[in-house]
C-alpha cells in the first residue's frame, strides 16, 4: 500500500499544551506533541498514563480543558473567537473528524451490517461517495487487508483479528490525513495479533501519518519513526526507537522498559 494508491494526503498533527481532567484527576498534564506528515509515532507507557485519552483528544472525542489540537494548522473542534477558543457545532466537528481515522481496541463494527457495508458506510454518510462508488472502494480496501473474500460476512462470523482488519479498512475508507490506533491488538487472542500487526506494518511503510498506542514493544521498535513514552499524563521522553528503547535517558522510562522488555 502507498498513500497514492490509497488516495491519502498525509497530514501534520500538533498537540499544544493540552490539559485534561476527569473530576479532580488530571489525565493529561500539558502535553506537547508534533507529528510530521508521513511520520509513524508510537506511544508507549503504563496503563493510566493518558495514552488513550490523548488519542481521543486529537480527534475531539474528548475536549481538553486547556490547549488545542490542529491538523495541518487547522484547529480541531474549536475556532478562535478573539482571545478565546469557541466550540464548533457538532456537525462541523463530525466533518473534521472524518479526516482523522480511528481504530479502536474493540473494533466498534456495526453488527447488523455486512463487512462491505461497514466499510462503505462512512463515505456515504459524509456525502463523499455514492453507494456504488463507496462499495467499490470498500472491496478494494478489504482486498488490501486480506479480506476480499469476506465482503458478505457479518462481524459475528469473523475472528477478532478479521474484525480489526475490517475496522482498519473502514478507517481508510475516508482517506484520512492521520490514522489513530488505540491499542489495536489488546482485545485479540495472542495467535491473532500477528495478522493485525502485519496490516499496520504495511500501512507504516505507505507514507501515511500514524499515531499508535500499543503495548507491543517489539512492534513499536520495528515500525516507529519516533517513540513517545508517557507517564502520569505527561510525555516523559521521546526519540528514535533505538535511542528510547536501548538508551533511555529518564529513570521512569528505564524502569518501565525493564518490566516489559
Amino acid at each position: 500500500m502507498t498513500t497514492e494508491t490509497l488516495g491519502i494526503r498525509p497530514a501534520a498533527v500538533e498537540v499544544h499544551e493540552v490539559h485534561k481532567w476527569y473530576g479532580t484527576q488530571r489525565v493529561l498534564d500539558g502535553v506537547e506533541l508534533e507529528v510530521q506528515p508521513g511520520e509513524v509515532t508510537v506511544i508507549i507507557g503504563p496503563s493510566g498514563s493518558g495514552k488513550s485519552t490523548l488519542l481521543r483528544v486529537i480527534n475531539h472525542l474528548e475536549k481538553p480543558e486547556i490547549g488545542h489540537v490542529s491538523l495541518n494548522g487547522e484547529l480541531i473542534g474549536v475556532r478562535r473567537h478573539g482571545e478565546r477558543l469557541k466550540e464548533l457545532s457538532e456537525r462541523a466537528i463530525l466533518a473534521q473528524r472524518s479526516r482523522i481515522g480511528f481504530v479502536f481496541q474493540n473494533f466498534n463494527l456495526f453488527p447488523h451490517l455486512t463487512v462491505l457495508d461497514n466499510v462503505a458506510a462512512a463515505p456515504v454518510a459524509t456525502g463523499r461517495l455514492k453507494k456504488p462508488e463507496a462499495q467499490e472502494l470498500a472491496r478494494e480496501l478489504l482486498a488490501r487487508v486480506g479480506l476480499g473474500d469476506r465482503t458478505a460476512a457479518y462481524p459475528r462470523q469473523l475472528s477478532g483479528g478479521q474484525q480489526q482488519r475490517v475496522a482498519i479498512a473502514r478507517a481508510l475508507a475516508l482517506r484520512p490525513g492521520v490514522i489513530l490506533f488505540d491499542e489495536p491488538t489488546s482485545a485479540l487472542d495472542p495467535e491473532l495479533v500477528g495478522e493485525v500487526l502485519a496490516v499496520i506494518k504495511d500501512l507504516a511503510t505507505s507514507g501515511a501519518t500514524l499515531v499508535i498506542v500499543t503495548h507491543e514493544i517489539g512492534f513499536a521498535r520495528e515500525v516507529a519513526d519516533r517513540i513517545v513514552f508517557m507517564d502520569g499524563g505527561r510525555i516523559v521522553e521521546q526519540g528514535a526507537p533505538a535511542r528510547v528503547l536501548e538508551h533511555p535517558e529518564h529513570e521512569r522510562t528505564r524502569d518501565f522498559l525493564s518490566k516489559v522488555l
